[in-house]
Parts: structure tokens; C-alpha cells; sequence
């Protein structure tokens, strides 16, 4: 599971092309919540928040370091789903872009190549294959 955060974030930091498969989304997600409670907790216990109820030192660079990944995964997700990472947009639709973006997220990708790259569920010789074509 952990795999699925180093990948986001080790090897794809700033990869905005290719797709993303559910989990890697979404196992993203939730380590990248848990490290920023952790981060808070720190900052919290060490008496360094900048202001009561606010984040400190530790908790901004985490935020800050894990922007352009979390970016990335997400757009890479929407690729998955045949979505232009613009779509991520849609979320300042007032009250249905939320959902509608959520609802994309957890939607299955699309299955075999699309206009962003073989399918991510796919094993690797398929996507040799793809390539030499």
C-alpha cells in the first residue's frame, strides 16, 4: 500500500502525463492525510503552530512539498478516466463540481489505451506491445 504513495511521490513527482489507477489515487490520498495529521501533531506537541488551530513549520513544508504530486496523481487520474486534467476545474462549479469531480475519481478507468496512454491495469508486455505499434 505504501508503494502506492513512493510511487506518487518518489517517481512521478511532477509527471502530469499518463494515467493513475484507483488505488494509486486513492492509497495517495490517504497517506497523504495521515503524514499531514502527523505533521500537525508535531507541531502541535513542539508548541511551534503559528497560531492556535493552525499549522506550523513542520506541517507547511509537508503541504507545500506534497502539492505538485498530489496535483499530478490527481490529473493523471482524470486521465484515466479519458477526463483533460483541466477538468479538475469542475470543482469550483457551485454545489455539483465537488461531487462530480469525486464521482470521476472513484469511477473505473477506461479500459484498454485512451488519448492518454495504454491502460494503467494492464500488464506490462500489453504495453510493450502498445508501443511498438
Amino acid at each position: 500500500m505504501f508503494n502506492w504513495y513512493k510511487k506518487v511521490v518518489v517517481e512521478n513527482y511532477a509527471n502530469f502525463s499518463g494515467r493513475a489507477r484507483r488505488s494509486e489515487y486513492w492509497y495517495f490520498v490517504l497517506f497523504n492525510f495521515l503524514f499531514a495529521i502527523a505533521a500537525y501533531l508535531i507541531d502541535v506537541n513542539l508548541g511551534l503552530n503559528f497560531e492556535k488551530g493552525s499549522g506550523g513549520p513542520f506541517y507547511l513544508i509537508y503541504i507545500l512539498a506534497t502539492f505538485i504530486p498530489g496535483l499530478a496523481v490527481a490529473i493523471r487520474r482524470l486521465h484515466d478516466v479519458d477526463k483533460s486534467g483541466w477538468f479538475l476545474l469542475i470543482v469550483f462549479v457551485p454545489f455539483i463540481g465537488g461531487i462530480w469531480l469525486l464521482v470521476l475519481f472513484f469511477s473505473e478507468g477506461t479500459i484498454g489505451k485512451n488519448n492518454y496512454g495504454p491502460d494503467s491495469k494492464s500488464n506490462i508486455d500489453e504495453i510493450n506491445e502498445i508501443g511498438k505499434e
